[in-house]
């Protein structure tokens, strides 16, 4: 991906743009440990949960590509680890505190915040 200071010779490796990725990296990291792990396994015994998660990580991938201005000139972590972290203020803003389901069934009944983090996780996964 092209990063923002293409023309100027900088590269997210670079100075502030490093610390950009890296806090992003591990914004997903933590979502990953929180929900993914858990969350991806069960996926992988419930074809209901997983196309759920396929359709959530398909729309997420849209948004970013193209409703995001300028999106072409941000590395795609940056770009994930913020809408993860726009997705989760707005939840809880509304009160949403509802933790990792515990169990495969659980994981059936997941509500739209967790089947939205567990669409970006995937979406985590395929970035490297």
């Amino acid at each position: 991906m092209t990063s923002p200071g293409a023309d100027s010779g900088l590269s997210y490796g670079d100075g502030m743009f490093g610390l950009v990725e890296e806090a992003a990296r591990k914004t997903l990291a933590d979502l990953h440990e929180q929900f993914g792990t858990a969350g991806l396994a069960a996926a992988a015994a419930l074809p209901g949960l997983a196309a759920a998660v396929d359709q959530h990580a398909a729309a997420v991938r849209d948004i970013l590509a193209w409703g995001v201005e300028q999106s072409a000139v941000v590395a795609g972590v940056v770009l994930l680890a913020g809408y993860a972290r726009g997705v989760l203020d707005s939840a809880r803003a509304q009160g949403w505190r509802t933790p990792a389901p515990a169990t495969v069934p659980e994981w059936a009944r997941a509500d739209w915040v967790v089947l939205r983090l567990l669409g970006v996780c995937v979406l985590a996964a395929n970035l490297d």
